[in-house]
């Protein structure tokens, strides 16, 4: 009865391992990522609009129907990226992923405390190689270091009601993100 026991332990812990370790490693190996699904979608270095989600489809799964999305793909081998988000009437928010869809950063209109999100992203280096000027101080310019040369930018803006949807698609088309 005891070695029973053994073996049955033994097998859930070997499961477990086996379980982990797919779950670890199945992010990695996945082809169809968002980054791959907004390609076709979105230009390097350019706002897209995503169309709105139905029930029989949408760009990329989960998305609330509330909101208006637009996607950036930025590429920062050639330099810098400036970035100008219009502030929607009811809630807009900015967030930064990773090539490997790692969120690293997250912005919304209550932080910005402006009429638009406005910031810099750069990779380390391009910050360290940046002039030290003492007339623009942190206030001024908000620059958000990226770990990776390529990601994705997200901005929402909320849609209190449907009747509000294409104002908060209209202020997200505004929205620029190009090279400096």
């Amino acid at each position: 009865m005891i070695r029973w026991l053994q073996w049955i332990a033994g097998g859930l812990v070997l499961g477990g391992i086996v379980h982990l370790a797919t779950i670890l490693v199945l992010p990695r190996t996945a082809t169809r990522d968002a980054y791959a699904r907004l390609a076709p979608v979105a230009p390097v270095n350019g706002f897209t609009v995503l169309p709105a989600p139905t029930a029989e489809a949408s760009t990329v799964p989960f998305m609330d129907p509330a909101f208006a999305t637009a996607v950036c793909r930025y590429d920062l081998a050639k330099g810098a990226i400036k970035l100008t988000v219009p502030v929607s009437q009811a809630y807009t928010s900015v967030t930064f992923y990773t090539r490997n869809d790692i969120a690293y950063y997250a912005l919304n209109d209550r932080s910005a405390g402006r009429r638009a999100i406005e910031l810099d992203l750069m990779t380390s280096k391009q910050r360290e190689d940046l002039p030290d000027d003492e007339e623009v101080t942190r206030a001024d310019r908000l620059i958000v270091e990226s770990p990776s040369e390529t990601g994705l930018i997200v901005a929402r803006a909320f849609s209190p009601e449907p009747s509000f949807l294409p104002a908060a698609t209209a202020s997200l088309q505004a929205a620029q993100c190009k090279p400096q």
